[in-house]
């Protein structure tokens, strides 16, 4: 992997907890997220945080990232597969290496972001899917990160970083 690779899926979900719908292109709104995805509203919808229209907005619930290549190495080491979708993050990349973009800015299409932290796997997903996925997913579960520039992500658009 190098340091440009593509977007290759996107996904998001309306409500916490509900199956992750692909999309064709989704918008990214600067300091919200993605327009439909459980966390773009002013009141949290999601799993893990809480705010409300009279707090700030958490860093790092703009945008989820996952590499394809952490998909198909935990199906092939672990014996895991997960259906598209099933990881529960927004956007799955291809040929970009994900945990080092912690910090730096990147841009996926026209959308610039701010890698904030690792998406580790948690109880919850593995919860879900049934499966024993903390491990094998263990520091290779994507990335989370902050919506900077507001743009369109469609699949096959650039991830690059800018920093």
């Amino acid at each position: 992997m190098n340091g440009v690779g593509t977007a290759e899926r996107i996904y998001t979900a309306p409500d916490a907890g509900v199956e992750m719908v692909e999309r064709s292109d989704v918008e990214a709104v600067a300091g919200r997220g993605l327009r439909g995805d459980r966390y773009f509203s002013d009141i949290e919808t999601g799993t893990f945080v809480t705010w409300d229209a009279d707090e700030d907005r958490k860093d790092g619930y703009d945008l989820t990232l996952i590499e394809s290549e952490a998909v198909e190495a935990i199906e092939r080491e672990a014996g895991i597969e997960l259906a598209p979708g099933e990881h529960r993050r927004n956007v799955v990349t291809q040929d970009v290496a994900l945990n080092h973009l912690v910090g730096t800015r990147f841009r996926v299409g026209s959308v610039v972001c701010r890698g904030h932290r690792l998406c580790e796997p948690c109880e919850y997903l593995q919860d879900l899917l049934g499966e024993d996925v903390l491990d094998a997913l263990a520091h290779r579960g994507g990335l989370r990160a902050d919506v900077l520039e507001t743009g369109v992500i469609r699949p096959g658009d650039t991830v690059e970083p800018l920093d």
